[in-house]
């Protein structure tokens, strides 16, 4: 039998059962779902737990051992066994058969693996755990499920967020559920029961620094070069890593492409604002008043320079990164053409010439 992680808690609730089978890409879901069956257990008096890790140099005749013996401090014990990769191999597969025809009494048997394939989830081995006990899978959150998701978890500490609020948190932490799982909890610790509002979501999620680091978005829409430009000193000053502002840098790059798409389309500024994932209202009003100073030869300009500078930041290409951060950031907030990019070393002269409240000529 089969069940997801979302209708464990459910199920235990009823009942306990002798063999579970906890496996899935989702590791959080997949730590979480193995806590509960030990608590569940410990609940029903299994206070012995014995722990195996089939790595490399495991000997599956271990789990045998461990099946037949019977320990001496407790009546009934949590048998726990972790296949790392996911594949027990040809001896596994048969010692895993073995047991499941003839579970341990006075045990619970715990099968942690992680995400497993069609193919292996046909073989042997993973049938005889299917139908000796039950199977949890670790489903993974899509994006466009991620937002319900969250308001799940603000529900369950007492909170609750507006779509806006929880759309923004998704985009922040999208493709890690641990990082989500994190930002939640850190509402709870920071507010009390109630509605988390947008601002309250984004003083919380991005730290003091990282707030500095969301802040480049507006200043560059603004076209401030003299505030960008000591934005990003401080940054850099600051220790930020540079894969963090190059985000917040492209991210409005991709957000303003999204609004002028939406404008040449006829769609209304809350259309807009929704479209284009343009959260807050501060935001919304700047992007309202900023975004016609911006083209999309711009916007795909400074999108392939970000996928560059994105580059630089792995070191797959050689050069200064936050010069060439700075570089990204004051030759689009500055509406400059799409041309050839110009030096670095003309762009720090930019830079000083911003802090002198001097012109800046590309």
């Amino acid at each position: 039998m089969r069940i997801t992680t979302e209708q464990l808690q459910q199920h235990l609730a009823r009942e306990l059962k002798a063999l579970y089978t906890v496996f899935g890409d989702e590791t959080l879901l997949v730590l979480e779902a193995s806590d509960r069956i030990r608590a569940r257990a410990r609940a029903e008096g299994y206070s012995e737990r014995q722990v195996l890790t089939a790595d490399a140099g495991f000997k599956w005749n271990e789990l045998a051992f461990a099946g037949n013996s019977q320990s001496l401090f407790a009546a009934r014990r949590i048998l726990e066994l972790r296949v790392p990769a996911g594949k027990p191999g040809t001896e596994g597969s048969e010692a895993l058969q073995r047991h499941c025809e003839r579970l341990p009494p006075d045990t619970v048997t715990l099968v942690v693996l992680p995400g497993v394939d069609w193919r292996a989830q046909k073989a042997g081995w993973f049938d005889a755990l299917e139908r000796a006990g039950l199977v949890i899978e670790a489903k993974s959150v899509t994006r466009k499920a991620l937002p319900e998701w969250l308001a799940g978890r603000l529900r369950a500490q007492g909170q609750e967020a507006v779509p806006e609020t929880l759309e923004f948190i998704a985009d922040r932490v999208e493709g890690n559920l641990l990082a989500a799982h994190q930002e939640v909890q850190k509402l709870a610790l920071l507010y009390p029961a109630g509605g988390i509002n947008y601002e309250q979501a984004r003083d919380a999620v991005l730290d003091v620094t990282r707030y500095d680091v969301f802040g480049l978005g507006e200043a560059m829409l603004e076209g401030d070069v003299l505030h960008l430009s000591r934005m990003m000193d401080g940054l850099r000053g600051e220790g930020v890593a540079p894969p963090l502002a190059l985000w917040a840098i492209a991210e409005e790059i991709r957000i303003i492409g999204r609004v002028l798409d939406g404008m040449a389309s006829g769609r209304t500024p809350p259309q807009l604002w929704r479209d284009a994932r343009v959260w807050g209202g501060s935001h919304q009003s700047l992007m309202q008043q900023n975004c016609r100073r911006f083209t999309k030869e711009q916007v795909e300009a400074a999108a392939a320079h970000a996928a560059r500078t994105d580059r630089m930041v792995k070191g797959l290409i050689r050069g200064d990164v936050w010069d060439e951060l700075l570089q990204l950031a004051l030759r689009f907030a500055a509406g400059a053409p799409a041309k050839s990019l110009p030096k670095r070393g003309k762009m720090a002269a930019a830079a000083r010439a911003a802090e002198r409240n001097q012109p800046v000529l590309f």
